[in-house]
């Protein structure tokens, strides 16, 4: 298992073709999140990925501890951020155990992922405090452009998992419905929803427009308050 999640670590770097969307994405759902928390909040994190946001949930959380399954994932980690003040945790989600309950249990882009999401969900609500909260992101499968490459006739089905989800090791894609749906059924009550990044076009068209920075900020001011268009999902769920 750790073999395999190993094998989709260059998907995590400048290289990789999906590369200018992570960097909108991953860099825009902290700042929403860090918006909604308290820096005396604490938080569990699920996976290290690229590394952008256990960079920035660690400078704003009074504790922040991360699980990873793949030693290459955490040694990249901490090449790229020596200075990270995150506890970094080796081992596989299912196994995690602890006596410790968190203000903030953070799933970004993990339950596209996984076996069996529900048996995620529910073992991670346990660790959530009385009043603690859940913020899950997840990509879109009925984002905006994939609805009009869908109308034009370039994608069969919205919901297939596309080259750059295999390389990511993507085994499933969620609408906006079926996330809440996966939530409520696993004992979670949802709160808030959120679009991650209001994206038009294809990553090579986006980037062919060369738009400036305003802009694509623009795309995920607007998208906050229209989740089934984005690209991404951002819910906020507590213990029902």
């Amino acid at each position: 298992m750790s073999s395999k999640l190993d094998s989709h670590i260059g998907a995590y770097g400048d290289s990789f073709r999906y590369a200018f969307d992570n960097d909108i994405i991953l860099n825009w759902y902290p700042e929403r999140v860090k918006q909604l928390t308290l820096s005396s909040h604490t938080m569990l994190e699920l996976g290290i990925g690229h590394g952008y946001t256990t960079s920035a949930f660690s400078r704003h959380f009074a504790r922040h501890v991360v699980i990873d399954g793949s030693q290459a994932v955490i040694d990249q980690f901490r090449e790229q951020f020596p200075d990270c003040g995150a506890e970094l945790v080796k081992g596989y989600f299912e196994d995690f155990d602890t006596d410790e309950r968190f203000d903030i249990v953070m799933m970004g882009f993990v339950l596209e992922h996984v076996e069996d999401p529900g048996r995620i969900l529910r073992h991670f609500r346990r660790f959530l405090k009385p009043d603690g909260r859940c913020f899950i992101a997840v990509p879109n499968g009925e984002s905006l452009h994939r609805r009009l490459g869908h109308a034009a006739g370039l994608l069969d089905d919205m919901m297939a998992l596309g080259s750059g989800d295999e390389a990511l090791g993507h085994v499933r894609q969620y609408s906006a419905a079926s996330l809440a749906l996966e939530l409520e059924k696993s004992g979670y009550r949802v709160t808030r929803r959120e679009g991650i990044f209001l994206k038009p076009f294809t990553t090579a068209q986006m980037q062919q427009l060369a738009l400036d920075a305003p802009i694509i900020e623009a795309m995920c001011k607007v998208g906050v308050d229209y989740p089934e268009l984005c690209a991404a999902l951002l819910f906020e769920a507590s213990a029902a």
